[in-house]
């Protein structure tokens, strides 16, 4: 067996092999914290997290009849038509989720900077490596909550920067490549299908890159004291240098929990809404419940994201140690 980064790793073994091991490891750590101190993030999630969930899945809801929606998805569509993009299926699907990203985050924006950033303040200060043994399964103190939270709201504010340029910069890209194929005559159906599958391949890395990295940056602001915004986001690059697919791999889960209540409100509140024209008492009492299992997948993310950050670390400590100890052995020697 050899030691990689702080962990046993057979010889023979793949890197997705590792990878899912790390992954698997972490989620576990993370489900183990949130039933130990489930008593801590329950109230979490019933008081900062449920406005958020709420305000994510009434703008879902009001998304089909939006004119702000309808206008942005215009908007797009001549931008992807003025910078030559062909005609496709990607891009039409790609217009449509862009155009519904945009307006669910001007919509939450509000809950996002307040609800949100005040539950991964509370998680973080709950789950910090530096909290005593015996506070740790018990809600922080509002001091310690108000002092975190500068640095979150600089480092979300600054997050949301990187993920707009990143945005911008798979965008020039594919402009570059679609202008590039129409240059050399790659004109045909299959070519454009061709494209089209590597532009949704490049666009989901780089998005799902710089959204772990966004999140690990969070933690960052609220675990390390005087580090905020684009020192975080640094930091965050820093630690999570060698283990961007097991961060990937691990915001799966949360991700797909959470789509699956915002595809269960859909189904049990909003058709049912549509229906009967009017909001019954017993269909407000599930979106009540979806809206709280939502809430929960949130601080779960939150916790997920708090182990990883821990597991970096002990992990780049372990790197440096294992770096400095042939250095030591040649002092000695000399």
């Amino acid at each position: 067996m050899a030691r990689r980064g702080g962990l046993l790793v057979g010889y023979g073994a793949s890197s997705s092999t590792t990878t899912a091991w790390r992954a698997g490891r972490v989620l576990r750590a993370a489900v183990v914290a949130f039933f130990d101190g489930y008593h801590c993030f329950s109230p979490v999630a019933a008081i900062l997290a449920l406005p958020f969930s709420a305000a994510v899945l009434a703008s879902q809801a009001m998304a089909p009849s939006s004119p702000a929606l309808r206008g942005a998805s215009s908007r797009l569509r001549e931008m992807f038509h003025a910078a030559g993009f062909p005609p496709s299926s990607f891009f039409a699907l790609l217009n449509g989720k862009l155009s519904q990203t945009l307006f669910t985050f001007a919509a939450t924006l509000p809950f996002a900077l307040t609800f949100l950033l005040l539950a991964k303040a509370c998680v973080a200060a709950v789950l910090a490596p530096d909290a005593p043994r015996r506070r740790r399964m018990s809600l922080p103190r509002g001091a310690a909550v108000a002092r975190a939270y500068p640095a979150l709201l600089a480092t979300h504010l600054f997050g949301s920067f990187v993920m707009l340029s990143a945005n911008a910069a798979v965008f020039s890209l594919l402009f570059l490549v679609f202008g590039a194929a129409d240059l050399l005559g790659f004109t045909s159906t299959a070519s454009t299908l061709a494209l089209s599958a590597a532009g949704a391949i490049a666009y989901s890395v780089a998005v799902g890159v710089a959204t772990v990295v966004c999140n690990l940056a969070l933690v960052v602001a609220a675990m390390e004291r005087g580090v905020a915004g684009h020192g975080a986001v640094l930091r965050a690059c820093v630690l999570i240098r060698g283990s961007v697919p097991t961060a990937l791999a691990l915001a799966l889960p949360t991700n797909l929990g959470m789509a699956a209540a915002e595809a269960l409100f859909q189904l049990r509140v909003v058709s049912q809404r549509r229906k009967a024209g009017s909001l019954a008492p017993g269909v407000a009492g599930e979106a009540f419940s979806v809206a709280y299992i939502h809430a929960l997948c949130v601080v779960l993310e939150i916790i997920v994201s708090c182990v990883f950050y821990r597991s970096c670390c002990k992990r780049t400590e372990a790197d440096e140690l294992r770096e400095l100890e042939p250095e030591e052995k040649g002092d000695l020697q000399a």
